[in-house]
């Protein structure tokens, strides 16, 4: 296989050398290659700032780092395009290894501050790809979300770590917005929002062996920011653990007129410790409490299972199902739950809800 090195091509792991042109160089060159490339990162520090990697190519990628890419400690330099390093329109493509560090501590200052502060950029982005592999990576102190796949399809995510403060803003995990065939397994996530978020068009979603938190846990939406929003169907979320997280499994809409849906959905085999909201469906959803649409939700959420789902609510009420008064939740399963708060039964609370429960459902029953 093709090699391309970026040291070849000009950059320098010493953590102050500018490799921004020596990294575009090597992935030109490897997109080119007719058989296999691999573009390769060796030991070292190398300081980047926006990357771009267009595709289509012509051939497999592998994209090995085994060094770690740092960002350029003023965060205006990668924080006005919204992304830090982008791969757009490739088909086949493995990220693999290494460690990329964003240094968002400045930007999330400006961002708290309320000061004039650029949009943010992403860390690790793939838009418009198909047949995506990224294992092993590590991302720390992203802008903005860590990990995003939008627009594309057939992605797996396997073993990444990604860590931020809980206190920084707007810091998901993983973000999934128009893409199906999306498997996210195995993995650590502690970050300042969702560890991972699912938004409008994710289809045929497996995730599995997470251990999230702190952080916001893993979240469907949010959904009705627009009337014409594609739904979320098909998704699985099992065998993971939440600890010390706002919340659980949750699936949030604004409360304003959509044409999305939210169908199909299993979260089974989940442990929670000391989480605030273990199990919520809000579709009153409004984070800050401020412009809340005060409406009500056209989002119409279907088909959802909460099977074998155990550990501990920080507050009274660990099963939260707030529904649309105008698109009432249905098909809405709970089985096998046992959910507490300070070693006692904790409670429920359900509105607009229809569905059934079976087996031991602790809180009681609200259905």
């Amino acid at each position: 296989m093709p090699s391309f090195n970026v040291q070849r091509y000009g950059a320098r792991g010493d953590g102050r050398t500018d490799s921004t042109k020596s990294f575009l160089t090597a992935w030109s060159l490897a997109c080119r290659s007719r058989a296999r490339a691999m573009v390769y990162i060796p030991r070292g520090t190398y300081l980047v700032r926006n990357l771009v990697f267009w595709g289509p190519c012509k051939s497999h990628i592998t994209f090995k780092i085994d060094g770690t890419l740092v960002a350029p400690s003023n965060y205006w330099s990668i924080g006005n395009s919204g992304y830090w390093i982008l791969f757009a329109k490739v088909n086949r493509i493995s990220v693999s290894g290494g460690t990329i560090d964003a240094r968002g501590a400045g930007y999330w200052s400006c961002r708290k501050k309320g000061g004039h502060c650029p949009q943010g950029a992403r860390s690790i982005s793939f838009s418009w790809c198909n047949n995506v592999r990224l294992s092993g990576l590590t991302s720390l102190n992203s802008q903005n979300m860590h990990v995003t796949v939008h627009h594309s399809s057939n992605v797996r995510i396997q073993n990444v770590r990604i860590r931020a403060p809980s206190g920084s803003p707007n810091t998901d995990g993983i973000h999934v917005q128009s893409s199906s065939g999306v498997t996210i397994s195995g993995g650590t996530i502690a970050t300042g929002d969702d560890c991972i978020a699912l938004s409008q068009g994710s289809r045929n979603i497996w995730i599995e062996r997470v251990n999230c938190g702190p952080g916001h846990g893993i979240s469907i939406g949010s959904l009705g920011d627009y009337v014409n929003e594609e739904g979320v169907q098909n998704v699985t979320v099992t065998s993971s653990v939440f600890t010390k997280t706002q919340n659980g499994v949750r699936i949030k809409t604004w409360a304003r007129p959509s044409r999305g849906f939210v169908r199909n959905v299993v979260f089974r085999n989940l442990i929670m410790r000391n989480v605030d909201n273990p199990v919520i469906i809000d579709q009153n959803y409004c984070p800050n409490g401020r412009g809340c649409p005060r409406q009500s939700s056209g989002v119409k959420i279907s088909g959802v299972t909460f099977a074998n789902i155990k550990g501990t609510s920080t507050t009274p009420i660990a099963m939260k199902l707030d529904c649309s008064r105008s698109n009432h939740c249905t098909g809405i399963r709970l089985q096998d739950i046992r959910l507490t708060y300070m070693r006692r039964s904790s409670a429920s609370y359900c509105r607009n809800v229809h569905g059934r429960r079976s087996g031991v459902v602790i809180p009681r029953n609200c259905l």
